[in-house]
């Protein structure tokens, strides 16, 4: 290489280097970006909201409220029910496209309502709609695949179906909204158009079930009855949602087309936000657009009383439904026995959720007046000492009922045991201070909730240890902040001084409710300071002797051959207690990646991978399980990480392996040219043979790599270090003597599988010797009683294009058919298919919300040995 060719390389190197950098920092810090990002917009939501109803005050929020007609909350009631109705069809419609086989449909309406009622309320994390999808349609035996085509198509049919209704409404109301908005009105008819015209046009192209191309992505669109029967399906939900908020203002105010197209915008606004839940963006949009036709103060009650149906109750059914399936009395009925085979999966996120609200709802009573006659009450009976002490200590439990559900949604007995006794206090001061009917009706039904499923909590961890994940911090400041927009309006017309802090009677609620948002503002600041700013703890050291000593009798002992990976060194080890399991990982950065399944006793497995996520936790980063099978997917659910397919991996079954048949007719052409060309092939032992050729397999190593123009790669790959290559044994191509191809053997005493790692050739090697030494490689370990043959991953493989599939699936499968520049994907997946393997699918799974362009990242650059060693090839 002439110095000038050097000098583009290292230029060359230094931009690549410099996109990696700036990727990788914004990547690395996208929750955090997120986090701010929500925090402003439900800041100048709560000012929007504080401006708007400047002119109300609570009483006349009450008075309002007490107007509302039983009939009108009656008629809420059962729009609501028709809204979750027309969600479970949601599922149903999604299931019958993704899959041609039923799953009961008890089980999938279920499944469905427990997802809404946890997403609308929460939303976030865990607590998402799609997380609890995955939790119990794994339960009902569909593949991840499928359930992440199914949560797809959920997500974009509800986005559509939102858009056209919106704009079906818009069309017809324009000069009523143009009024409202002082928008002129053929503008606001002109959008409509656009957006039915597309969908129109979408929808005829796609009546036959068409595919379209749009650049490299390819996708298939519905057939015109998939199309229209979720059209109808979304707009009976959305339709039937409005409704149920339409009922509860005055009937004369505001016609129900226009009202639903502000609903359905508000609606849309809220989802965007990433707000937990909407709150305060759907509210600011109803009240400005609603407010120069409705009184305010009529307003804020009907959004009160509609997020109380809507949002809670809907949780508290399912929070009953699950105290009543656990009754033996209710144990034969179909409903309560499908619900029991769905409530592993599906009581901690529910709990969960409801510990949320629970927390919530005690935080924003804390700011708010007493009734009046309860006020009566505790001044004849109740010192003030008592009333002050309760009031400001149920506002921070409070706080500790949402902390402690992250800790519910991972399962933790510590969770369990502090959620039920914060549970019983809450309850005990909260009527010390006077106790409202819905705060006491929450606790009570989280109390049973949780005294009947004990046994799906038995994850022994440490509490103090678990720290909230950016989303529950962002979650948390939403609901503090919402509480203390909700103090200052409230008592909007208090003359604020420095003596309010200092006034204590019973009479004086102000000072009490100050009391109470200051202490949660600091507790609430303590906790988000010490999760999103706490110091690393030091980093886990590199296996001693011990640890190796300990691993690799492990490894022999098993079954899977790339568990000799280990034997690299460069990877921490993580042993269960009893010794007889382990994970190896690496850390890059605020990744902790464990390689592959855990390796020995599948019983203590599940255990050390929990330990394996919460070291991660308590250290600060985002544990991520990289290659790992179809069989840690369940455990992925429970413990709330996301998987995302790989790739597949390719075994090829020894006893059935020949070169017999048309499909192996170039093989055999290979192994004949091979023959002709003199090539040898043999085995050498591990240890003293090795050694002895050692310098042999050094310059061919070295020759490949010069070849190549890369370096040494490390983590899920093994590098040619002489102490790792002697450890096993070496397949040897041999030409007149010379080696002219070699391979290093991963093998176990278990004999159950067997790989490669290492595949180095010399320049001059004649071609097809690399398919002449597989292929020898495969009939001596089929000789050797091996019963099969791991080929490797082939990553991006198997990703699905429809439309129905996950943006990273459809991605992925755009990135294997058109990135031969880059890699040649297809080409490697065409190699190993020579060999008639069985395919099967492979993973990588990300704690929380973290991204996995992130995760793999860092696993590129683990591999890679540094980021010099990923842009440098």
């Amino acid at each position: 290489m002439t110095p000038a060719t050097e000098t583009e390389k290292n230029v060359d190197e230094e931009r690549k280097g410099g996109v990696f950098r700036l990727l990788y920092l914004f990547e690395r810090y996208r929750e955090y970006l997120l986090l701010a990002a929500i925090l402003a917009v439900s800041s100048l939501t709560a000012y929007a909201i504080y401006s708007l109803t400047r002119e109300i005050r609570i009483e006349d929020v009450r008075d309002a409220l007490a107007a509302t007609p039983l009939s009108a909350i009656l008629l809420s009631l059962l729009f609501t029910a028709l809204s979750f109705v027309a969600m479970i069809a949601y599922d149903i419609n999604a299931i019958d496209y993704v899959r041609k086989e039923k799953l009961p449909l008890v089980s999938v309406a279920i499944t469905s309502f427990t997802a809404y009622a946890v997403g609308n309320t929460a939303g976030f994390g865990a607590l998402s709609a799609g997380a609890i999808r995955l939790r119990a349609y794994l339960r009902l035996g569909l593949t991840p695949e499928e359930i992440a085509k199914i949560i797809a198509f959920v997500t974009l049919a509800f986005g559509l179906g939102i858009l056209m209704v919106t704009a079906l409404s818009v069309l017809v109301t324009a000069p009523r909204l143009a009024a409202l908005s002082g928008i002129d009105a053929q503008v606001i008819r002109a959008i409509a158009t656009a957006v039915i015209v597309v969908m129109a046009v979408l929808l005829y192209i796609g009546r036959d079930g068409r595919r379209i191309s749009i650049g490299f992505l390819t996708v298939r669109l519905p057939d015109s009855k998939t199309a229209s029967r979720q059209f109808l399906v979304s707009a009976l939900d959305m339709a039937a949602a409005a409704t149920a908020l339409y009922v509860l203002i005055p009937q004369n105010a505001v016609g129900w087309p226009t009202f639903f197209a502000i609903y359905s915008t508000a609606v849309g606004l809220g989802l965007l936000s990433h707000v937990p839940a909407g709150i305060g963006i759907f509210e600011a949009v109803m009240v400005s657009a609603l407010g120069s036709n409705v009184d305010v103060d009529r307003i804020l009650g009907s959004l009160l009383l509609y997020r109380l149906i809507y949002n809670v109750l809907p949780l508290l059914v399912a929070a009953l439904a699950l105290i009543l399936a656990e009754t033996r009395r209710f144990a034969l009925v179909p409903v309560a026995a499908a619900f029991r085979q769905l409530e592993p999966r599906l009581a901690p996120a529910l709990i969960s959720a409801l510990s949320v609200v629970t927390g919530a709802i005690l935080i924003f009573s804390s700011v708010t007046p007493t009734n009046d006659d309860k006020l009566v009450r505790l001044e004849n009976y109740m010192p003030v000492s008592i009333v002050e002490s309760a009031h400001f200590v149920t506002s921070l439990l409070g706080l500790a009922l949402f902390i402690a559900a992250r800790g519910l949604s991972n399962r933790l007995d510590a969770a369990w045991w502090f959620t039920l006794a914060t549970s019983v206090a809450a309850l005990f001061f909260a009527n010390l201070r006077g106790v409202s009917p819905l705060e006491a009706s929450l606790l009570v039904v989280l109390i049973m909730t949780l005294s009947m499923t004990h046994r799906r909590f038995k994850r022994p961890a440490s509490l103090i240890h678990q720290v909230l994940a950016p989303s529950w911090v962002a979650a948390m400041a939403v609901i503090v902040a919402s509480a203390v927009t909700l103090l200052f309006f409230v008592y909007r017309d208090v003359d604020y001084s420095d003596s309010l802090w200092w006034e204590f009677e019973i009479a004086d609620e102000v000072p009490r409710g100050l009391r109470a948002a200051a202490g949660l503002a600091l507790a609430a600041s303590a906790v988000a300071i010490y999760s999103l700013l706490r110091p690393a703890k030091s980093r886990p050291q590199l296996p001693t002797g011990d640890a190796l000593d300990k691993a690799l009798p492990i490894v022999m002992a098993g079954g899977a051959a790339d568990a000799n990976l280990v034997r690299m060194g460069d990877k921490q080890v993580l042993l269960s207690d009893s010794g007889k399991c382990f994970i190896m990982y690496g850390i890059q950065g605020r990744s902790w990646v464990a390689l592959f399944d855990p390796v020995g006793d599948e019983e203590e497995a599940q255990e050390l991978l929990w330990r394996f996520v919460e070291m991660a936790q308590a250290a600060g980063a985002r544990a991520v399980l990289y290659q790992i099978t179809p069989a840690l997917l369940g455990f992925c659910a429970d413990a709330g990480l996301r998987a995302y397919k790989l790739g597949e991996a390719a075994t090829v079954s020894l006893p059935d392996f020949q070169l017999k048949g048309g499909r192996m007719a170039n093989l055999r052409q290979t192994i004949s040219k091979a023959q002709r060309e003199d090539l040898e092939f043999h085995v050498a032992a591990a240890g003293a043979e090795v050694d002895a050729i050692m310098d042999e397999l050094q310059a061919v190593s070295d020759s490949w790599l010069q070849q190549h123009d890369t370096r040494e790669k490390t983590f899920s790959l093994g590098s040619f270090d002489p102490a790792y290559i002697r450890s096993q044994p070496v397949a040897l191509l041999k030409q007149h003597g010379r080696i002219v191809a070699f391979a290093t053997l991963l093998v176990t005493d278990a004999k159950i599988e067997g790989s490669v790692d290492l595949m180095r050739f010399v320049p001059d090697a004649p071609k097809g010797s690399m398919d002449f030494l597989f292929v020898r490689i495969i009939e001596y370990l089929r000789d050797e009683d091996f019963q099969s043959f791991n080929l490797g991953m082939a990553p991006l493989s198997g990703m699905s294009r429809r439309e129905s599939a996950p943006v990273w699936d459809r991605i992925g499968g755009v990135i294997f058919e058109h990135a031969e520049r880059f890699y040649n994907f297809k080409g490697l997946k065409a190699y190993k298919s020579k060999f008639a393997p069985r395919w099967e699918a492979r993973y990588i799974a990300v704690s929380g919300n973290a991204s996995p362009v992130m995760a793999i990242m860092d696993v590129t650059v683990l591999i890679g040995g540094g980021l010099r060693g990923v842009v440098g090839k």
